[in-house]
């Protein structure tokens, strides 16, 4: 009996953390698909969401369903449970010039100075949006298909190091890697 009431109170905290309103959610595309049967067709929808916390966490998710509602809950579901973590430089930008590819979408990101706002084409700019990005510059090649370039931008954004990682990867301290070459060449002279 105790068992089956601590599952229960369980059950509750998790609907408690699912429905705080921690993550900002963005509807990128709605798709009506049919399927031809017997006694005419059958319409379903695809749903295509971006969800992020606008602190550096996004993920997305699609989601099939009936009727548009039940798809955008499935994606949005789907999206929480992908998310990722992206460093950004001063909470607004990326660290560096990325590219990212899925299939035939290719994306380019460029970090930007503060005052730029997000220039980028529709899907991409959710993503942005989403992870907390203020200022960029992107471009897409390739695919217009908005799942290839929600994907190929993930993948961009899942490339990206901070100098922290880079720092620790190479088993030096942040402020050698942040050091411009034109210094280092004159400390030596």
């Amino acid at each position: 009996m105790a068992e089956r009431e601590n599952r229960r109170d369980r059950r509750e905290d998790r609907r408690e953390r699912e429905e705080t309103p921690e993550f900002a959610d963005r509807l990128v595309a709605i798709n009506r698909v049919s399927k031809t049967v017997k006694g005419g067709k059958r319409f379903g929808f695809a749903a295509l969401v971006v969800v992020g916390d606008q602190r550096g966490r996004v993920g997305f998710g699609k989601g099939k369903a009936k009727e548009v509602p039940e798809a955008i809950r499935k994606a949005t579901e789907q999206a929480k449970r992908s998310l990722v973590r992206v460093p950004l430089r001063d909470g607004r930008t990326v660290h560096h010039d990325i590219e990212g590819r899925h299939g035939a979408g290719k994306v380019v990101i460029r970090t930007a100075v503060p005052g730029t706002g997000i220039i980028a084409g529709g899907p991409m700019r959710a993503v942005f949006e989403m992870v907390g990005i203020q200022d960029v510059v992107a471009k897409s090649l390739g695919s217009q298909n908005p799942y290839n370039m929600i994907r190929a931008t993930m993948d961009g954004l899942k490339q990206e190091a901070s100098p922290r990682q880079v720092a620790a990867r190479r088993g030096k301290k942040v402020a050698d890697i942040l050091k411009k070459p034109e210094a280092a060449e004159a400390a030596e002279a």
